[in-house]
């Protein structure tokens, strides 16, 4: 392995010999696999500069062995050890999953009364990260959650002011009317304000025979805007959260996304 040999660039950037990483890219990840350097960064453990020298003078292993390089790429399975002490980079890389949720299961991280939850329906390899479910599904509704360990995401697709759209199939036992569309549509006066101006069309697909398009995430407020017209939801499916769409994911699967995809949404 070439020797290490951290220089000072114009701009304050780091050089020195740097092998070549693998063409292949992880799953989730835009640029391909992290590096030794900057996990450590994103740990917090110190600048750029401070971490080079620490891995030049020994400081750093990486499964049992001394570093040497310190864009060595990483994968999740690796472990660090700092100065005696592990890094957990699990936490810090970022994932995507989407899945198609049944119902029966609470979308939440965890449940007083025993409940089946959306992470117990995740593979074991994801359990490490740290997720939580951005938004909620009522527990007899069924369909499209987004989970992540990406705060910063999970705020752009949950709060209010950025209005992202998320699409329900519905099943109802009566048409609705012409008149009983346009109250929906408008915005109808609920407990906890006025709804917000919604989409609503019939479809062919059983059992829903309505889709409804929203743009804001109150307390069950699809069934709660069908119920001020005097309609009771039998059965309530999302099936998109602004692009990003269930397509033909199984009940009880997940699939993982790319964050350029996730970022898409």
């Amino acid at each position: 392995m070439e020797a290490f040999s951290p220089q000072r660039r114009a701009g304050g950037r780091l050089s020195g010999p740097r092998p070549k990483r693998p063409a292949g890219k992880i799953p989730g990840s835009a640029s391909g696999p992290p590096t030794l350097l900057k996990t450590l960064r994103d740990a917090g453990l110190g600048s750029r500069r401070d971490l080079a020298e620490a891995i030049k003078a020994g400081r750093v292993k990486v499964n049992e062995a001394i570093a040497e390089s310190y864009s060595l790429p990483l994968k999740d399975s690796d472990r660090i050890v700092f100065d005696g002490r592990e890094v957990p980079i699990a936490r810090l890389h970022k994932i995507y999953l989407a899945l198609n949720k049944p119902a029966g299961v609470i979308t939440t991280t965890e449940d007083e009364q025993g409940r089946q939850t959306v992470l117990d329906l995740l593979p074991e390899e994801y359990k490490k990260y740290q997720l939580f479910p951005v938004g909620r599904l009522d527990e007899d509704t069924t369909g499209l959650v987004l989970l992540t360990n990406d705060g910063a995401l999970a705020y752009r697709l949950t709060h209010p002011r950025f209005e992202v759209e998320k699409e329900y199939l519905v099943a109802i036992d009566k048409a609705l009317s012409a008149e009983q569309i346009e109250q929906i549509e408008a915005g109808i006066e609920l407990d906890d304000g006025l709804s917000a101006p919604a989409r609503v069309k019939p479809v062919i697909h059983p059992p829903y025979n309505y889709r409804i398009i929203i743009r804001e995430g109150k307390k069950r407020i699809v069934r709660r805007l069908f119920a001020a017209v005097g309609q009771q939801v039998r059965e309530l499916k999302r099936i998109r959260i602004g692009r990003l769409k269930l397509d033909n994911l199984k009940e009880g699967s997940v699939k993982r996304l790319t964050g350029a995809v996730a970022h898409k949404i």
